[in-house]
C-alpha cells in the first residue's frame, strides 16, 4: 500500500499545522496562560518524524505520477 501524497504536500501540510498551533499558543499566551516554546517545537518535530515514519511502513511516498486514463 503507498500513499498517495507527494513530499511536498506532506510538508506543506505540516507548516500549515505547525502554523495554527503557533498561534493557539500565542492566543493562549495572551489570556495570561503562558506556555513555553522549547516543548512546543520539541512537538512538532516530533509530529513530523511520527508521520514520515508511519508513511515509511505503509509502503513509502508516490514516487512516479500516475497519469489519468484516457476517456
Amino acid at each position: 500500500m503507498s500513499v498517495d501524497i507527494s513530499r511536498g504536500g506532506l510538508l506543506v501540510t505540516l507548516a500549515v499545522f505547525g502554523v495554527i498551533v503557533y498561534e493557539f499558543r500565542t492566543v493562549l499566551d495572551f489570556l495570561g496562560v503562558e506556555l513555553p516554546l522549547i516543548p512546543y517545537m520539541a512537538a512538532v518535530f516530533a509530529l513530523a518524524g511520527v508521520t514520515v515514519w508511519l508513511i515509511t511502513l505503509t509502503g513509502g511516498w508516490r514516487t512516479d505520477p500516475e497519469r489519468d486514463k484516457p476517456a
